[in-house]
């Protein structure tokens, strides 16, 4: 079931072909929607520059080349070359009948199914998880949802920080105050606070930041008792995450787990494979490597260190030894590293450095998603008032309660349990709807009253639209009308709908292909006001025809699911009613 523009594309390659030989069969055709026409051929203007010859020649030979009786109008020349095309309505109907039999709506298999690791969320055992991790876990999240449901085998990984320097700190710290008293308890509620009161008592300079630096040594040694309290930390911080993912409803679980210490034996490995390979040397005590291409200010080149002088290693020793792992012990045709754009130039010298080694092949991509920030309304990354990140659980929090009160003043009617799930679903879904509608290389202003509003490109919007499909869902059935076995698409209010769902495939492929679920976004607040302008046009339980009133009802349904299931990859909620 092609997609217009897919289907366009294949005859005016055909075209191109016949009219103007073999080596032009793979030239884009340049479709795009047009406000004269469903689309427009653009290609005429490129093909000249190829041929030496005149635009709109060129347009009336693959006019006359092209074969588009089935599937559209004869076509129009417009100005310098574009080639208007209008499809035919009973072409829109079949594609957009097919695609509601369709179980996948019409979303495509791939040829080859990827093995895709996804490396996103990574928060730090012990800390508190800021605002900072919102964006890298929902974007990361509605990327695995995505994926998975084109057809491809996903392999999260959850890159914690739960190995190094800090742990020594932390540990002298839970033994002085106890693992079963109520400090201890904070690494569950408040991790920030625990870690803090060990960050004092370290900073004092006593003789707990020596016990501190001894027990890191003790701890890295694989001494036993050192080893069972810093697992202690590591689960007490894991039900503190669990409680954040289970409010953002997202798809992480225990066994997506692969922080640093994972890596911790085969760092040494990855240091002496690259020094024996001739990659890695000595630089003033350090064992460095120095990709090509990689300069500093003083145009000298750049030091990627895998060893420190002190014999420790550091990020890049750990995210090397972890791209070998995912491609020689995962199998990843793909690997997706959801981070900070801060990170950018490291991970391009990572990359570097790994296919140098031979541990990321040319046929295996590596995609650092960069990440941007969230600001406050005075432009700076949100922080408290204090100056301090912004704890998740209270942001979160306070969506759920701004949401609730809405939903309290507009919906009484509605039983207690029912508003509170209304409102975390609107809450929740409106911070991450506005989160995954910003480009995720972008940074984005958080502000509540706009990711809550009935109105524009938000969640509630979208999620109002399906509660209003459902609702005339409910009319008709209490009014004994049901809705045809197929959609209809005849007038141009239905036809207009019916081309936006068509849209849906190759937006979704889009998405998993270049890791953008912005582009999700928009296509469905596009359907949802396509769907208002149907609605208005054409009322469905006021049409007294009875054929016309259950095909509409029909495309309705269609657009539902359509619309239920785009938000379900963005890791949204739809309720039933709002």
């Amino acid at each position: 079931m092609p997609a217009p523009e897919i289907a366009l594309t294949e005859r005016f390659q055909s075209a191109f072909a016949a009219a103007f030989g073999p080596e032009f069969a793979d030239a884009d055709p340049i479709i795009r929607p047009s406000q004269f026409a469903d689309f427009q051929c653009n290609a005429a203007m490129g093909l000249a520059k190829r041929l030496g010859r005149k635009p709109r020649e060129l347009a009336q030979e693959i006019l006359d080349a092209v074969q588009l009786e089935d599937i559209a109008e004869p076509l129009e020349i417009a100005g310098p070359g574009f080639l208007n095309i209008r499809l035919r309505t009973d072409w829109i109907q079949a594609q957009t009948r097919e695609v509601a039999a369709d179980p996948r709506l019409g979303l495509p298999r791939p040829e080859r199914p990827d093995t895709v690791v996804i490396d996103y969320s990574a928060p730090n055992v012990a800390k508190e998880m800021h605002v900072g991790h919102l964006r890298t876990t929902v974007v990361g999240d509605s990327m695995a949802r995505t994926l998975e449901t084109l057809g491809h085998t996903v392999i999260r990984q959850n890159h914690i920080g739960d190995w190094g320097t800090p742990f020594g700190m932390l540990i002298e710290h839970l033994l002085e105050v106890g693992e079963d008293s109520a400090e201890a308890d904070l690494l569950r509620t408040d991790p920030n606070a625990f870690y803090q009161a060990a960050r004092t008592k370290f900073d004092a300079g006593d003789d707990f930041a020596e016990r501190a630096r001894k027990r890191v040594a003790t701890l890295q040694s694989g001494d036993p008792e050192s080893l069972r309290i810093w697992t202690n930390l590591v689960e007490l911080s894991k039900a503190y995450f669990h409680r954040i993912y289970d409010m953002l409803d997202v798809t992480l679980r225990d066994e997506h787990l692969a922080g640093e210490s994972t890596y911790n034996e085969a760092l040494a490995t990855t240091c002496d494979d690259l020094e024996a390979a001739g990659i890695a040397r000595i630089s003033e005590g350090a064992l460095c490597v120095f990709p090509e291409g990689f300069t500093g200010r003083d145009e000298q080149p750049l030091p990627l260190i895998i060893r420190k002088s002190d014999g420790g290693y550091g990020y890049a020793t750990t995210d090397l030894t972890a791209v070998r792992h995912r491609v020689r012990g995962l199998g990843a045709d793909r690997i997706a590293y959801v981070v900070g754009t801060a990170q950018e130039l490291h991970f391009q010298m990572v990359f570097a450095t790994a296919r140098e080694a031979g541990w990321l092949p040319a046929e295996v991509e590596a995609t650092h998603v960069k990440i941007g920030s969230v600001l406050g309304e005075d432009g700076k990354i949100l922080r408290t008032r204090s100056g301090s990140s912004l704890r998740l659980m209270a942001l979160l929090e306070e969506a759920v309660a701004k949401a609730r009160t809405v939903i309290d003043e507009l919906r009484p009617d509605l039983s207690e349990d029912e508003r509170a799930q209304i409102a975390q679903d609107i809450g929740i879904g409106g911070v991450k709807y506005a989160d995954l509608s910003t480009a995720h290389d972008a940074d984005y202003t958080f502000d509540l009253d706009r990711m809550l509003a009935l109105t524009g490109n938000t969640a509630p919007y979208l999620q109002y639209a399906v509660a209003r499909i459902r609702s005339i869902s409910r009319k008709a059935q209490a009014q004994g009308i049901s809705p045809a076995v197929q959609p209809r698409v005849v007038d141009p209010a239905e036809r207009a709908l019916a081309l936006r769902l068509l849209e849906f495939g190759p937006t979704v492929e889009q998405v998993g292909a270049l890791f953008e679920p912005h582009r999700l976004c928009a296509y469905l607040f596009s359907l949802a006001q396509s769907f208002t302008s149907f609605y208005e046009a054409a009322p469905i339980l006021k049409e007294s025809d009875e054929e016309i009133r259950g095909g509409r009802l029909a495309l309705a349904a269609q657009t539902e699911e359509i619309l239920v299931t785009g938000l379900s990859l963005l890791g949204v909620s739809a309720p039933q009613q709002m």
